[in-house]
């Protein structure tokens, strides 16, 4: 074995690496035509500790509006940005020195994937959706991270939330590992491809299978998280 399977292997562990294998091999035999796309759901407990006291008090948050100029070195095109603000989320930003260091996004009840056609769905009010959260790669051994969790954390324990629901790839290792770091409880999975216009889903929640022809045809997955809090966490 190489040493890039070797390191992919240890942190992925054997099945994802297969699949992270077997994405990249898609990718470049279909010439950028099909994709493999694999996800884990989690759920994080929304609680009263801060995460980061006292700690990366250098780093400043935002909410940038929607009418906010988008930052030139933003790693996001400027139209999937629009279409996030336009079915009501909202983002955290992270600074360090003026310069953009992190971010993160939440919206409430649903919230309309844009990597894959996927629409999920929350079944509580006391839930939220987080997704898309970066950190400059030079920054992801500092607070950067924990400094936008804890500025989510008070946004949305305001907002009366208690669960935040997450989608994180099987690819992502040091996303996996962040999101461990902090706490979660898993939700379930899901594998996508895409070829062209059509798209398959295999997932361990209903409808567990789904083939999408076209735009028009998209899979709805529901997460309830009412009956976590009794389980997982006490208030």
């Amino acid at each position: 074995m190489t040493t890039g399977l070797l390191h992919t292997l240890a942190q992925l562990g054997w099945l994802n690496a297969a699949l992270y294998a077997l994405s990249r091999l898609l990718d470049k035999a279909s010439g950028g035509r099909c994709a493999l796309h694999c996800y884990h759901f989690v759920a994080q407990y929304v609680g009263d500790a801060p995460l980061a006291p006292e700690r990366g008090l250098d780093i400043e948050i935002s909410m940038p509006a929607a009418a906010d100029p988008v930052p030139q070195d933003y790693p996001r095109p400027s139209a999937v940005v629009r279409a996030r603000y336009a079915q009501g989320a909202l983002s955290l930003a992270a600074w360090r020195n003026g310069r953009l260091a992190g971010f993160l996004w939440l919206i409430m009840d649903a919230y309309l994937e844009d990597e894959v056609r996927a629409r999920y769905r929350l079944a509580s009010s006391r839930a939220s959706w987080d997704f898309d959260v970066w950190v400059r790669p030079e920054e992801r051994l500092g607070w950067v991270f924990r400094r936008l969790w804890e500025a989510a954390r008070r946004h949305l324990r305001q907002q009366g939330v208690r669960w935040t629901c997450s989608r994180i790839s099987a690819f992502n290792a040091p996303s996996l590992r962040a999101h461990g770091r902090i706490g979660t409880v898993r939700l379930g999975a899901a594998l996508f491809v895409r070829c062209g216009g059509w798209q398959w889903m295999v997932a361990s929640l209903a409808p567990h299978f789904h083939l999408s022809r076209g735009p028009a045809s998209c899979p709805q997955l529901m997460f309830d998280t009412s009956a976590l809090a009794a389980t997982a966490f006490k208030e």
